[in-house]
């Protein structure tokens, strides 16, 4: 099958799938990700970890939480060691069955501190994806090194959102956010968001502002400082599946 025809196959399968308004910069996108060559472009195909990041790659790691089984397969074949934890029910909207502890070692270098991080397996994806293409290489280009750990604040907490008594519950009750606070380079510095997203010193803020960014093209939501007081100091991060239309935050 030629390039053209293959292009024009393409085109006609995803415009069966578009809703109206921003077809058009959708079916030109799937043609360049065709004609390119670039699989994660395209939002019918496997993910892998080991492509680039592309228009859906954001996408297929939120729905991996639909399948535990494809999802440990993804990290499985990528080589990412983890621990699979036995699932939790805390009644109302609280628990999990999909969760891993993420654990050094083979193409990871970072740990995670505290280490005892659960989290529910398509944030762990995430976050394998955002190691390796976004904190490593922002640490390398704006610090000369690499970051050896990320500070966190926890994953699974079963609460409502911002800890209130009524309304929606947060991502957190099911281990699908995680709350990141800082780094830890391989020299000992330390850059944290608390102190260094509105901070004196341009070069720790722009990196953390380049993560936050790399972050939005693989979570679906994220929110910074740049949010509210309440993201003040840390990150968050989380990978609510929201089904067909897909929406995104990052603030």
């Amino acid at each position: 099958m030629s390039i053209g025809a293959g292009v024009i196959r393409v085109v006609r399968r995803v415009a069966r799938m578009l809703v109206i308004g921003g077809g058009a910069a959708l079916l030109a996108l799937v043609a360049w990700g065709v004609m390119r060559g670039r699989p994660q472009d395209l939002p019918w195909t496997p993910l892998d970890l080991s492509q680039p990041i592309g228009a859906f790659t954001g996408r297929k790691l939120a729905a991996l939480g639909d399948d535990f089984g494809t999802c440990r397969a993804l990290l499985d074949r990528s080589g990412v060691r983890y621990t699979a934890l036995p699932p939790r029910d805390d009644g109302a909207r609280c628990g999990y069955r999909d969760a891993v502890r993420l654990r050094s070692g083979g193409p990871r270098t970072i740990g995670y501190s505290p280490a005892s991080l659960g989290v529910a397996c398509p944030v762990a994806a995430a976050l394998v994806k955002w190691e390796w293409d976004v904190v490593q290489p922002a640490a390398e280009r704006h610090f000369g090194t690499h970051v050896a750990d990320i500070e966190h604040f926890g994953s699974y907490s079963c609460r409502r959102i911002y800890g209130r008594d009524a309304g929606s519950w947060s991502e957190h009750a099911t281990a699908d956010a995680v709350d990141i606070a800082g780094f830890r380079l391989a020299d000992g510095r330390r850059v944290t968001v608390v102190r260094d997203w509105f901070g004196d010193a341009a070069q720790d803020a722009a990196f953390l502002h380049d993560v936050r960014d790399g972050a939005c093209r693989l979570f679906a939501t994220v929110l910074s400082p740049d949010y509210n007081a309440a993201h003040r100091d840390h990150l968050h991060l989380d990978q609510a599946n929201r089904g067909a239309t897909g929406w995104r935050a990052c603030r």
